[in-house]
């Protein structure tokens, strides 16, 4: 049976993540990953034709259909709402620590002026995916401010894992906690919510 194009995508970052770390995001590692599972090399640039920024958003969602299935497998009823939220933040990191260099790489490439719209709106699925697997059902205003608050706590937890080199990634976790906590008090964030409310009322 010949696989989905999801699934091409998929098999392509797997194979590719471990070039990654020496040799970046690139079209010349996406060829060699393709040759490395059986592929024609030019299978990686018909499935991502926009090069190695295509690849990494496709590393993005393989990260959070992951976490999808692990919170499907894990029993988050017993836990608090922001205990949820902890726990899909730290599982959305933890799952990827052995190529924590790739993600690296890929947070670097994003970085670009060029790329912002596309790594802002990668953020924001992932944040309203947590949201979403945590059981949170809110609307209108609150459903923006806390999107805006989790996807910025999650971008800098990010920052901080990317470089945390304590046990268990402790350092990480802690800030994490900080940051969640502080969700909710941050007057600005709540304007910037209700202008994006009104925006896409308009």
């Amino acid at each position: 049976m010949t696989d989905s194009l999801q699934d091409v995508k998929d098999r392509l970052i797997l194979a590719a993540l471990p070039e990654i770390p020496f040799s970046g995001w690139s079209r010349a590692v996406l060829a060699d990953a393709a040759a490395s599972i059986g592929m024609d090399r030019t299978m990686a640039e018909r499935a991502f034709p926009g090069g190695p920024v295509d690849a990494a958003l496709h590393f993005a969602d393989l990260a959070d259909r992951q976490l999808v299935q692990e919170a499907e497998a894990a029993d988050l009823a017993k836990m608090g709402l922001t205990a949820r939220v902890k726990w899909l933040v730290r599982r959305r990191l933890e799952a990827w620590d052995q190529h924590r260099e790739a993600v690296r790489r890929a947070v670097s490439l994003f970085s670009l002026p060029i790329f912002a719209g596309k790594a802002g709106a990668a953020t924001w699925r992932t944040a309203d995916l947590i949201w979403h697997l945590a059981g949170d059902g809110s609307v209108d205003f609150s459903y923006y401010t806390k999107r805006l608050g989790l996807s910025a706590a999650y971008s800098a937890t990010l920052m901080v894992w990317l470089t945390d080199g304590s046990e268990g990634n402790a350092e990480s976790w802690a800030f994490l906690d900080r940051r969640i906590a502080d969700l909710g008090k941050l007057p600005k964030l709540k304007q910037m919510a209700g202008n994006l409310l009104k925006f896409r009322r308009t």
